[in-house]
């Protein structure tokens, strides 16, 4: 009898949370989002998220504020969702990096596959192989040679320990068989600023924060890191192209929600991303700065992850990276 009367029990307060969930699903969102942007501001990932906030908000009904939370190659800002409340609310910024640090750290602070849940690939960034004017190479062969002949003597910049710039660079480094030295900062905006002062030589920026750099002859980039040569710089080669072949190193942003956020919650936030990137101005913007739009469903971007993760997992233990 006490046995029937607890399964009861349970079974009714599993029915209320259900309901209670659905209740809340259906009010949403009743007060501001928060997007957790876990880089600097003024890097790729905190510009795309900026453009389209004001559109979000417009089509949420409610204030979406960009938050930036650096640190620990984008850990510390995910952590700071995973461990929110799964109400929808607190939204977070996922990118290369969500597929590299469970095998570059060697421990982390949550678990990216069981503790976030997909919502969607907001866009894909290509990054550029950029020096500064000062640096004797107009090519990437002509780099990958004074690398060879000097030894460390290059220093290249990068959002941080296991961000997309660092990955990518000791990628490359280790392709081409070169010795380069790593100088971490705090996001995409401050690697930039250091590379055109020329505290640094070398940066695998994104085509978002150099851009301008480029136009102004601040920067000299020398490939793209995808395996296709990007619109906004069509005379650029790609790495791959341009004498290391098989290159390719992609970033990417996409956004993200604690587990166990109610399934309605995460398909109003993803109809609202659709429609905000489906807007001329916004397109427009966005794509004008290096980075292609996305937008796919929760499911698809939850099989790029999974890929994601195997990819720089094989990558990280091949170059030999490890942060403890």
């Amino acid at each position: 009898m006490h046995l029937s009367l607890r399964c009861s029990l349970l079974a009714l307060l599993s029915l209320s949370s259900v309901y209670a969930a659905s209740v809340a699903a259906q009010g949403y969102p009743a007060k501001p989002i928060r997007i957790i942007v876990p880089y600097a501001p003024g890097g790729s990932t905190d510009v795309v998220f900026r453009i389209l906030a004001p559109r979000l908000t417009e089509f949420l009904g409610q204030q979406v504020l960009v938050e930036n939370r650096p640190g620990a190659a984008s850990t510390i800002g995910l952590d700071l969702v995973a461990k929110s409340a799964p109400d929808g609310y607190t939204v977070g910024v996922a990118n290369i990096a969500y597929g590299a640090n469970p095998t570059l750290y060697k421990k982390m602070p949550f678990d990216a596959e069981k503790d976030l849940v997909p919502v969607s690939l907001v866009s894909i960034v290509t990054m550029v192989l950029s020096v500064h004017p000062s640096v004797p190479a107009r090519s990437v062969k002509q780099l990958i040679a004074l690398a060879r002949a000097k030894p460390e003597s290059l220093v290249y910049g990068s959002a941080g320990n296991g961000s997309a710039n660092h990955l990518a660079t000791a990628r490359f480094a280790h392709m081409t068989g070169t010795k380069l030295v790593h100088v971490p900062y705090k996001g995409g905006g401050p690697a930039v600023v250091s590379i055109v002062s020329g505290e640094t030589a070398v940066l695998f920026a994104t085509i978002p924060s150099a851009i301008q750099h480029f136009k102004s002859g601040r920067l000299v980039p020398l490939g793209v890191s995808r395996a296709q040569r990007n619109s906004a710089l069509p005379d650029i080669p790609t790495v791959a192209e341009a004498g290391v072949p098989g290159y390719e190193a992609i970033e990417w942003n996409g956004m993200m929600v604690p587990t166990g956020t109610p399934a309605a919650v995460i398909n109003r936030l993803h109809q609202a991303l659709v429609k905000a990137t489906a807007i001329p101005e916004v397109k427009e913007r966005i794509t004008g700065l290096g980075a292609d739009l996305v937008g796919n469903s929760p499911a698809e971007f939850g099989a790029f992850l999974k890929n994601e993760l195997a990819t720089w997992s094989k990558v990280v233990k091949e170059v030999g990276m490890r942060i403890d």
